[in-house]
């Protein structure tokens, strides 16, 4: 039976540059998905999968994201004075939703660096690893997909979906075989190919669920052109030695470390808030677009 995935690790290390002058003394992470920071947006999801300990990677300039899970004892004597009970129990759910490490990632090496920090807090266990620019819209959420074919399957998921056109050049893209319905058994991965080499439409997604054998074969690998070292040369490595699977999750992905996707994902979010979207929704028909 597969072990249970109790951890998930969050790279949030980058220097964010897609936003800048935002991100000069904020993180990224902390841009607001409405009133949401992405970051909390994409913890919830993988508390509401069933993970229980968070693990991120932070660097320099990203104490905000540590303030922002922490408890704020200020704040929260000033709201239960002023009698503001529900956006006071907000406040003390962020701060009592799963159990919160930080480990440092003192260069900005790429996203395989960022998860070999984590290796000493996951240990000898399977973990998820989960991007916050990658904000996904279902109904259950991307990474309970993820582990329900990793506990049928016991190997490495990859999530994924499907890129049209030229766009899968901005992305990894997976040559597969389908099993199953919307699971797929991976042949090999291609980190940006360029279109007309694409293997398929299948692009890599900011979900995975790995085994502890990737610290190894992070270790191994090759700083690439701009000396990172990318996590899908790891996973390739890997491939060598035992299967990969990959899932095209239900719901809707939304690119949030890129300007144009982080208003749709917001103007999206916004139109599903009760207390939001009518008038939100009033406002855009006004609009003479």
């Amino acid at each position: 039976m597969a072990k249970k995935v109790r951890k998930a690790v969050f790279p949030a290390a980058g220097l964010g540059t897609r936003f800048l002058p935002a991100t000069k003394a904020s993180p990224k992470e902390m841009l607001p998905l409405v009133d949401k920071p992405l970051i909390q947006q994409v913890v919830e999801e993988a508390v509401a999968s069933g993970i229980e300990s968070i693990i991120i990677v932070t660097g320099r300039g990203k104490t905000a994201i540590e303030d922002h899970f922490d408890v704020s004892f200020e704040l929260e004597k000033l709201l239960e004075e002023r009698g503001k009970k529900e956006l006071l129990d907000q406040m003390r759910a962020i701060s009592s939703m799963a159990r919160l490490s930080y480990v440092r990632q003192q260069e900005a090496l790429g996203l395989g660096h960022a998860v070999l920090q984590a290796e000493d807090c996951v240990g000898d266990e399977p973990f998820a690893v989960m991007l916050s620019d990658d904000i996904v819209d279902s109904e259950t959420p991307a990474l309970r997909q993820l582990l329900d074919v990793y506990e049928k399957y016991e190997a490495p998921i990859i999530g994924t979906m499907q890129v049209a056109g030229e766009a899968i050049s901005r992305f990894g893209a997976l040559a597969v075989d389908e099993v199953e319905d919307g699971v797929f058994k991976i042949k090999d991965m291609v980190e940006k190919p360029p279109f007309a080499e694409a293997p398929s439409d299948l692009a890599i997604i900011g979900r995975y669920v790995l085994t502890p054998d990737i610290f190894e074969e992070i270790k191994q690998t090759k700083p690439g052109a701009v000396g990172e070292i990318q996590i899908t040369d790891a996973m390739r490595a890997l491939l060598k030695k035992r299967p990969f699977y990959a899932v095209r999750f239900k719901g809707t992905r939304h690119d949030a470390g890129d300007k144009l996707g982080f208003l749709i994902a917001t103007v999206e979010f916004a139109l599903k808030r009760p207390d939001l979207g009518p008038e939100f929704r009033e406002y855009l028909k006004s609009l003479e677009l």
